[in-house]
């Protein structure tokens, strides 16, 4: 999947009404994005969707989106690996919230034989090692590509604009997937979009979290808020130190935003 180059000049790395979804109401999003669901479905010879439920606001975004598009054609798998049960009891609590149907695969051990056997070293909760926590996310990609393949179902990523415009999410982790339904929207959107699906305030209100490590947060690993974020991808806006985050968090990480490099010749 390619996402849009960003064109890094230090000023100009957001998009203003570009993507076409700026003044779009929750009702009229919430629309359009299960039809082209449903679309994508037919074009894709496809039965279904399967998405990863985090317990967060934005896979709780797209489990209500699919489960709107296809009705009973929809798996969350809830992959807790060496989580906070918190954020299990909300993933139940999104499914129980739209009718979604569920399957729980616990990862913890693969994930420590796997730690095991690159490291020499058993796992230790309070790591911080990004090489080491990367392989949950992935191991939550093979997860959900064997129950897309098994049931011809499509995997919906739970990926957002602020998220993809920064590169923060995990290469051919939480970056696998066949579509992002809520990819164009910035993560205020998606609050905004929450709201009016119903999701449980919970939800929204918890504070975002990739859950690679204990105590992790979103905002504090890289290093501004999505409220900060949000203002400078729809206008621009932001002081000197914002800007300099977010230059140097999107050059990082432009590898994760295009394909494959082939040799020229």
């Amino acid at each position: 999947m390619i996402f849009p180059v960003l064109g890094i000049n230090y000023d100009k790395i957001y998009f203003i009404n570009s993507w076409g979804v700026e003044n779009l109401d929750a009702r009229e999003m919430s629309a359009r994005l299960c039809s082209w669901l449903q679309d994508e479905l037919v074009m894709r010879n496809s039965r279904g969707y399967v998405f990863g439920l985090s317990g967060g606001i934005d896979s709780a975004v797209v489990a209500a989106l699919c489960k709107s598009a296809c009705g009973q054609n929809v798996l969350g798998l809830i992959m807790p690996c060496h989580s906070d049960h918190q954020d299990e009891k909300d993933a139940e609590l999104i499914a129980d919230s739209f009718s979604v149907k569920t399957k729980t695969i616990i990862l913890d051990n693969i994930f420590d034989l796997m730690v095991t056997n690159l490291t020499g070293e058993e796992y230790h909760p309070g790591n911080k090692d990004t090489a080491i926590s990367n392989i949950k996310p992935r191991l939550r990609m093979i997860t959900l590509y064997f129950f897309a393949a098994r049931n011809q179902y499509l995997v919906a990523g739970t990926g957002n604009r602020s998220e993809l415009t920064v590169g923060y999410f995990t290469k051919h982790g939480d970056g696998g997937a066949d579509l992002l339904p809520i990819g164009k929207l910035v993560k205020s959107q998606v609050c905004e979009l929450a709201e009016y699906l119903g999701v449980p305030k919970s939800i929204i209100k918890k504070p975002p979290s990739a859950g690679l490590w204990k105590g992790q947060t979103d905002e504090s690993e890289m290093g501004i808020t999505y409220q900060e974020l949000d203002e400078f991808i729809l206008t621009g806006n932001a002081d000197d130190r914002v800007k300099d985050v977010i230059n140097n968090l999107v050059n990082r990480s432009a590898h994760k935003r295009s394909l494959p490099v082939l040799p020229p010749f």
